[in-house]
């Protein structure tokens, strides 16, 4: 692995922790138990991913070839479960890694769907659900309007981020 893609994943990992922990920090505000905080926690982190994967019709989904995305995803959401208030207070730290995650799996988004030969279009749209979709189905499952619908920025911005991704890749610029 070149260290150009050991970053990628090490930020996608770190977007999976940042990702699952929202989404067990949703659960607890909702009063879920340990069970429905986990489920929460691991849909928000790897649900568009998941998405993603079944569309391009690359199966298994990621995160059933590499598990880690699973252990890390039940790991932050027991340690959510059990110190939501420290959760609370890292108010701006865990927004730094939510957009972090987001723009991670908006580039790795679209990068694969750029590897499955997809155009503009099918490449943006991937990109954008491998980022958002996790939360859409967090918000739905924890009965709230999604995050998605209510703030136009959020979906905007990773539109705009996979549109230039995909210019940028297109103009084949040196990696290095």
């Amino acid at each position: 692995m070149n260290s150009q893609a050991e970053i990628i994943y090490a930020l996608d990992l770190l977007g999976t922790v940042a990702f699952a922990a929202s989404g067990a920090l949703a659960g607890v505000r909702r009063g879920m138990d340990l069970l429905g905080v986990v489920i929460l926690g691991i849909v928000t982190a790897t649900g568009g991913g998941v998405m993603r994967d079944v569309l391009l019709n690359d199966t298994p989904p990621f995160c059933f070839q590499n598990e880690l995305y699973l252990y890390l995803a039940v790991a932050a959401s027991i340690v959510v479960f059990l110190t939501p208030r420290s959760f609370e207070r890292m108010n701006r730290a865990m927004l730094l890694l939510d957009a972090l995650g987001l723009g991670t799996f908006l580039v790795i988004g679209t990068s694969k769907a750029l590897n499955f030969h997809l155009g503009f279009m099918g490449a943006v749209i991937m990109g954008v659900m491998t980022a958002t979709c996790g939360g859409l189905v967090r918000d739905l499952l924890s009965n709230q309007i999604p995050l998605i619908l209510q703030r136009e920025i959020y979906a905007s911005a990773c539109v705009v981020g996979g549109a230039l991704f995909y210019f940028l890749h297109q103009t084949e610029l040196p990696s290095s």
